[in-house]
């Protein structure tokens, strides 16, 4: 069940009305991902309160009016199932660079000019997942 601006975590309960109405567009869009509720409100909390010290009086009026109960699901793996995934360290010999990349993603993380500077990447990935890089050799791929 999605929170709402009546039913929210009760650590968002000394927020701002908007600070917490972003706060719970962030979450709900987060769970509705595959994220579970103790991953989501921490993120959500942080992301929630960059986004409202920089947000103009539009995007403030914007958000007064939003739905934040109502997110889909996005097509393809979310965030939350690639935090399974090990990292593959790949290159690719068309375009000439290594490529960081989760095991299941649809898209690249990054792509780097040398295997270190992608090993590196890929390292600090794993390094808050608790997976593991899978290097390949130069051009097996």
């Amino acid at each position: 069940m999605p929170w709402t601006t009546r039913n929210y975590p009760v650590s968002w309960k000394n927020f701002e009305p908007l600070l917490r109405k972003k706060a719970i567009d962030i979450a709900n869009a987060m769970i509705k991902d595959g994220y579970t509720e103790e991953q989501a409100i921490p993120i959500a909390t942080a992301q929630a309160k960059k986004w409202f010290e920089d947000a103009d009086p539009a995007e403030l009026k914007t958000l007064k009016y939003k739905d934040v109960t109502k997110h889909k699901a996005k097509p393809g793996p979310s965030g939350a199932r690639l935090m399974d995934d090990n990292v593959l360290v790949t290159y690719n010999k068309a375009e000439k660079h290594w490529v960081v990349k989760s095991e299941t993603a649809l898209s690249a993380d990054s792509t780097h000019r040398t295997k270190a500077e992608a090993v590196k990447r890929a390292k600090e990935i794993v390094a808050k997942r608790g997976t593991k890089v899978i290097a390949k050799k130069c051009c097996d791929s």
